[in-house]
């Protein structure tokens, strides 16, 4: 039978050889590896889209053009039945980096830098956030009054940011998609309401912003559900006149706001223009013509 330290040497040599680095060396009392992080890169900064797994492939230039439009795990390779070791290091790894996503709260400093306050829905917990949706889309008495008190009431915009299913993708792309929208809305005479942070939101939770503060037009900034592709996806959702209860048809989006997709500072030009339509047309979501 193979002893626990053996197990973990093998392991370590394998995942030095499949990142490039070297296998760490067993402590001289016999112990168990340590793998530090020189010896263990990073495996998610590769990009899935240059790699190719397949051994000797009939036509390699195609098969890149092909991993170049998409990231999804294709040029794979199998050892027997299975995934070859560094592909199924690769799924665990963003696996993981997906379950951090969710799990994990934007740091208040991070909140505080971008000149945000912060509120709540009614959900008490992360736990509660998964699986209680519904109070993911109220405000609770404090969150109503604190928006009430530090808000422009009845503001033409009102924007404002909410962790959603990825607190990653507000800490990646807030910083600049925030200025870009607000920088194209001067261009389009519009004014901005007071911006602000919703911890523990659901989409629908706009709604009852909107009714709190009478605003014309209310784009929620949100992480969306992370894939294994990234986890620092973000949305903006906008309504015109929203109100509670509306259907969901009567909302527009951009998605896919991230590096490797729409990039924040485009995505914000891109909203601002999206906003100035809507009062133009004086509709939002299905009836908004773009």
């Amino acid at each position: 039978m193979i002893s626990d330290e053996k197990v973990l040497e093998i392991v370590s040599r394998v995942v030095a050889e499949v990142v490039g680095g070297a296998p760490a060396p067993a402590p001289a009392s016999g112990g168990a590896p340590v793998i530090g992080a020189s010896e263990c890169p990073d495996i998610t900064e590769i990009n899935l889209k240059e790699q190719l797994l397949v051994p000797d492939p009939q036509n390699e230039a195609e098969y890149l053009r092909l991993k170049a439009k998409t990231p999804a795990r294709i040029g794979v390779y199998r050892a027997g039945p299975r995934y070859k070791t560094e592909t199924l290091l690769r799924f665990r790894a963003d696996h993981a980096v997906a379950m951090d996503a969710v799990f994990t709260d934007v740091p208040e400093a991070f909140i505080q830098e971008n000149g945000l306050f912060e509120v709540q829905t009614r959900c008490s917990s992360r736990d509660e956030h998964l699986t209680r949706p519904d109070l993911g889309r109220q405000l609770d008495d404090e969150a109503a009054k604190a928006i009430k008190s530090q808000c422009k009431s009845n503001p033409q915009v009102q924007i404002y940011a909410s962790d959603g299913l990825s607190s990653t993708a507000i800490v990646a792309n807030l910083k600049e998609i925030m200025p870009a929208i607000l920088q194209g809305l001067k261009s389009y005479n519009l004014e901005a309401g007071t911006p602000f942070f919703l911890k523990y939101g659901r989409v629908g939770a706009m709604d009852a912003v909107t009714e709190t503060l009478g605003a014309e037009v209310t784009v929620v900034l949100i992480g969306e559900r992370p894939g294994l592709a990234t986890g620092e996806s973000m949305s903006a959702y906008m309504t015109y006149k929203g109100k509670v209860g509306m259907p969901e048809a009567g909302r527009t989006v951009v998605s896919n706001i991230h590096s490797g997709g729409t990039p924040a500072v485009e995505a914000g030009a891109h909203i601002a223009g999206i906003i100035s339509e809507m009062f133009k047309q004086k509709c939002s979501g299905l009836d908004l013509k773009l």
